[in-house]
């Protein structure tokens, strides 16, 4: 057996640098106390999915990554430009570094791009969140989870439904390993750092006295009359909860097209995208959430902040069924909204193995196999 074992880690896209930084922060943990045992080499693989600094570079700070040992700076395109894009950069870097294992997180095009080649490369892929479903294949997410699941070697899952997803598709046991939600372990690790961040006091907020907001998804702001009714329910509410709503670039881009603004309605804030600590604060301190982001859905229940999620389905289902989050439609958004304020101001409870020791036994099973 080699005395190292070579990672390639890859991240694409804001979600990814959350679910990588813990993976990193255990390695070095592991080589700091492995006393003559086998180490772990690593290089750090940023494609570039998310490219803008408000939607990657900062994370990079505040995460304590390092910087990419290769930024492969793909930027955007349609899902099969982009796509290939990434693949016909990463293959050289495959071919020049040899890993043992390349290693993929989450649902983004990077994800399912850089297993594919990794697989036809013939280098073992390991892929970190595996197993979630929405059951829903107009995402895009939901085809890179599909592809990413077929071809990993090892498929490390967060929870008990995603174990029973792989069963059903037939995916061997033996690949099989729950390790947990990492996502947590990047929650817990900042807590320290976002409390010291004052978002509240910097927003002039009060906690639990409002609402937090983001919406990205196509479903929700590609469609006129569903971004219009979003948009005329988040005004409404304003009268009586300030609402904090980040807008993604894409979100923007279509409110200028559609001509939908909240310039005469001063309830509602939007911003530009922030970074992970204010993000975490306005979670934990929201009266609820609005969103379609999975990682916000995860985060809203580790607070047991009520979440209302955007969405006809999700890939994470324990947030339902242990959780605070519910899902709702632009059809029945403002009814929902009326419901959930009616509600306990914390709901749920914290699922299984979100203990923050998922990235140690991510590296314990990559050096297991």
């Amino acid at each position: 057996m080699n005395n190292s074992l070579k990672l390639l880690l890859v991240s694409g896209a804001r979600p990814n640098f959350m679910k990588i930084a813990p993976v990193i922060h255990a390695i070095r943990a592991h080589n700091a106390a492995c006393n003559g045992g086998r180490t772990i080499s690593f290089r750090l693989v940023h494609t570039g999915q998310h490219y803008d600094e408000k939607m990657s570079g900062v994370f990079f700070q505040e995460l304590g990554l390092p910087a990419p040992d290769y930024n492969l700076e793909v930027g955007s395109a349609s899902h099969a430009a982009q796509t290939a894009n990434i693949m016909l950069a990463f293959e050289p870097v495959c071919l020049h570094e040899k890993p043992d294992w390349v290693v993929v997180v989450g649902d983004v095009n990077s994800t399912a791009a850089c297993a594919l080649v990794a697989a036809k490369l013939g280098i073992a892929v390991a892929h970190i969140e595996a197993g979630l479903r929405s059951f829903d294949r107009a995402m895009p997410e939901e085809l890179n989870r599909l592809v990413t699941d077929a071809l990993a070697d090892l498929l490390l899952t967060p929870s008990a439904d995603a174990d029973d997803n792989l069963c059903r598709e037939g995916v061997s046991g033996a690949k099989i390993r729950r390790v947990g939600n990492v996502m947590i372990d990047s929650l817990m690790g900042q807590l320290p750092q976002a409390t010291a961040a004052n978002t509240l006091e910097r927003m002039g907020l009060e906690n639990g006295r409002f609402v937090y907001v983001t919406l990205h998804r196509p479903s929700n702001v590609d469609i006129r009359e569903n971004l219009a009714v979003i948009v005329r329910e988040l005004t409404t509410l304003s009268v009586q909860w300030p609402i904090i709503f980040p807008i993604h670039p894409r979100t923007r881009r279509r409110m200028a097209e559609f001509g939908l603004s909240f310039d005469a309605h001063p309830g509602v804030r939007p911003l530009e995208p922030l970074g992970y600590l204010d993000s975490l604060n306005l979670t934990r301190n929201a009266r609820f959430l609005l969103t379609d982001s999975g990682g916000l859905q995860e985060e809203s229940t580790y607070f047991r902040t009520p979440c209302l999620t955007l969405r006809p389905n999700t890939e994470r289902p324990v947030t339902i069924t242990v959780g605070s989050n519910r899902l709702t439609s632009v059809a029945t958004l403002r009814d929902d909204i009326t419901k959930l304020l009616a509600e306990p101001e914390r709901l749920g409870a914290t699922p299984p193995l979100w203990d923050g020791r998922t990235a140690a036994r991510i590296v314990a099973e990559l050096l297991a196999e």
